[in-house]
């Protein structure tokens, strides 16, 4: 009996070890695990601020993107001076704001707005408010002005006489036929003292409102991108800033009468009514009128485009 019991508790002694040292080993593998974890979680961490640090480097670096964070074309309608030699020159900046500048060049005043109107151009860049106001009231479109950008002056212009106290009566004065510039045309000759106006003449006056033509001249009515062409045939022709700098007219220069820089005629940006918030309108309007844009139109141009801001 007494040797059952030795043997009893001897057994009861190898399983107690058994079970201490298993439960050793268990407590070793745990610790064992998650120093493991503790060390995998650590490198996640490490690689996950390495990647976060990499990446805040390389978005401080990159060049601000357009508001939608993906690169964007912006297609933009112009006549080709100043308006087309402008957004060349803001191209590349826009470039690294991730905008691409597509410019389609215009040698009319129509087709910039009813392309703008009918969703092919994006904004335009070649008129200013009296005009738009005008076309807008025959073709409503929906086209609205952005920013004022700058004044293209209009000019008096002659081949045969060299200053305006030379232009004979009689004269034949050639001026644009569209509504507004005609209005605008009327009023620089009034300036100049060669005609008169009704105190009620409009911004769309036409040859109706003349109230004094005591020195009988002539006026021929033309398409404006006419006009730099029929100076060979009358006797002076008044043309747009923009048409006679195409052909090599300087208005601060070679004008015998131009507007004055607080002409309401200045150009506008303009787009659609439902693009007229667009962030990416914005940074055009924007890159149209820095510094440097207003430094590059002032020593381009000889002072005879003027900057509205």
């Amino acid at each position: 009996m007494r040797h059952l019991s030795l043997v009893t508790a001897l057994s009861l002694t190898l399983l107690a070890a058994c079970d201490s040292q298993t439960t050793q080993t268990q407590t070793t593998s745990a610790a064992t695990v998650s120093t493991a974890q503790t060390q995998a979680a650590s490198t996640q961490t490490t690689s996950a601020a390495n990647a976060q640090t990499a990446s805040g480097e390389t978005a401080s670096a990159a060049a601000p993107t357009p508001a939608s964070g993906e690169a964007v074309t912006l297609r933009v309608g112009a006549t080709p001076v100043p308006a087309g030699e402008l957004l060349e020159f803001i191209k590349p900046k826009l470039a690294e704001q991730g905008i691409t500048l597509e410019i389609t060049e215009f040698t009319d005043y129509v087709t910039p707005n009813t392309a703008l109107g009918e969703g092919s151009l994006d904004a335009n860049l070649f008129q200013h408010q009296p005009y738009l106001d005008s076309f807008q009231a025959d073709r409503p479109l929906n086209i609205v002005p952005v920013r004022p950008i700058y004044l293209p002056a209009l000019g008096l212009y002659s081949e045969k006489v060299g200053a305006l106290a030379e232009l004979p009566d009689g004269a034949t004065i050639a001026v644009p036929n569209d509504p507004s510039n005609e209005a605008r045309a009327l009023l620089l000759l009034q300036q100049g003292g060669l005609i008169t106006l009704k105190p009620d003449a409009g911004a769309n006056a036409g040859l109706d409102a003349i109230a004094d033509n005591s020195r009988g001249f002539k006026f021929l009515e033309l398409e404006a991108a006419q006009l730099p062409r029929s100076l060979a045939d009358t006797d002076a022709s008044i043309v747009n800033g923009n048409y006679a700098l195409e052909v090599g007219l300087n208005p601060a220069k070679d004008a015998i009468l131009h507007e004055e820089k607080d002409s309401p005629y200045v150009n506008v940006l303009a787009t659609t009514q439902d693009r007229q918030s667009d962030p990416n309108i914005t940074r055009l309007a924007d890159a149209l009128t820095t510094p440097e844009v207003r430094d590059w139109l002032l020593q381009k141009y000889g002072g005879s485009i003027i900057p509205a801001f």
